[in-house]
């Protein structure tokens, strides 16, 4: 993976974030984690750019918000992106 395109991703996603796109009952649409870097990894995971998997990536133009938003938090956390839950939390 690269650093430009984790970066990429990270920012991408801090947009989202800002714009209210991962609200859970917000009416702003979840916006694309696609960065423009479309290639799968070596082992044909997922792609290196965006972090989705094949198909997260077929999946995402009719899946609706909750599922997108939910591809957002799994594909972060793939990228090592994910928030981490402090220390003697449930989750």
């Amino acid at each position: 993976m690269s650093r430009e395109a984790l970066q990429a991703l990270a920012e991408r996603a801090a947009q989202a974030a800002a714009a209210a796109g991962f609200a859970a009952e917000g009416r702003t649409p979840v916006p694309s984690p696609c960065i423009g870097v479309c290639r799968m990894d070596a082992a044909g995971h997922h792609c290196e750019g965006c972090f989705r998997t094949l198909d997260e990536i077929r999946d995402w133009s009719a899946a609706p918000p909750a599922r997108q938003r939910a591809i957002w938090a799994v594909l972060l956390q793939r990228a090592g992106l994910a928030p981490q839950a402090p220390a003697g939390s449930q989750g």
